[in-house]
């Protein structure tokens, strides 16, 4: 198996709403590399959090990758909208839409990468058409729309097939894994072939946040 680095991408709903800039420092000096930020619509998931703005506004005040996750009905209707308000990433939903190959597509003509996302119930085998496109497959360890959820650790054996099949045959895609992620689980979800933690809740409650990304990846390794 090839050696793979452990990417974490703190999640900006785990933390107050009020004050996103210190978020986006406390991510940053954590040591991280990407922020994750989720876009909820209150239709595809009952939530609504924010929009291509938001992202726009706080682009400015940081170097991190920001790492868009569209919780959202019919995301190729606003792939452009956060294309232009930053977004590194675009990852879309394989259930929000029946055109994920052309909304993938793009957000990498528009020069993002693109990621596939999977919600529990949904097989591997429903996204398989597209991983020949996909920068990022990410798969939810616990349903999507609230953060603070019971991580769920059947999802992993998903993790385990879209690695077995990046092994076999030739993909490049990254693995994230969204969801319940702590000091508990970190380490089977790399052994399974995670390379990104998306983690909110409980990055945002330690108050020593670079030493819970240093004992994360040490544990993760392990």
């Amino acid at each position: 198996m090839r050696e793979r680095n452990l990417i974490f991408s703190p999640s900006l709903l785990g933390s107050d709403f009020s004050a996103p800039l210190k978020a986006l420092d406390d991510i940053a000096s954590s040591g991280a590399d990407y922020v994750h930020l989720d876009v909820m619509d209150g239709s595809f998931v009952p939530e609504i959090t924010f929009g291509a703005k938001f992202i726009k506004d706080i682009r400015p005040h940081t170097d991190l990758v920001f790492d868009v996750h569209l919780m959202i009905d019919r995301p190729e209707r606003c792939i452009q909208s956060f294309l232009d308000a930053g977004a590194g990433i675009i990852t879309v939903h394989a259930e929000s839409t029946p055109h994920a190959w052309r909304a993938m597509m793009m957000a990498r003509e528009g020069g993002a990468e693109a990621g596939i996302a999977i919600n529990p119930g949904t097989p591997v085998s429903a996204i398989e058409p597209l991983l020949d496109i996909a920068d990022y497959v990410l798969v939810m360890t616990v349903n999507p729309g609230w953060g603070g959820q019971r991580f769920i650790p059947e999802c992993l054996k998903k993790v385990e097939i879209l690695n077995a099949l990046r092994e076999n045959s030739g993909y490049s895609y990254l693995i994230e894994v969204d969801g319940g992620l702590s000091l508990q689980n970190v380490r089977l979800a790399y052994q399974k072939g995670a390379d990104v933690i998306a983690s909110g809740s409980s990055f945002f409650k330690e108050d020593d946040k670079s030493l819970f990304i240093q004992r994360m990846t040490e544990e993760a390794l392990s």
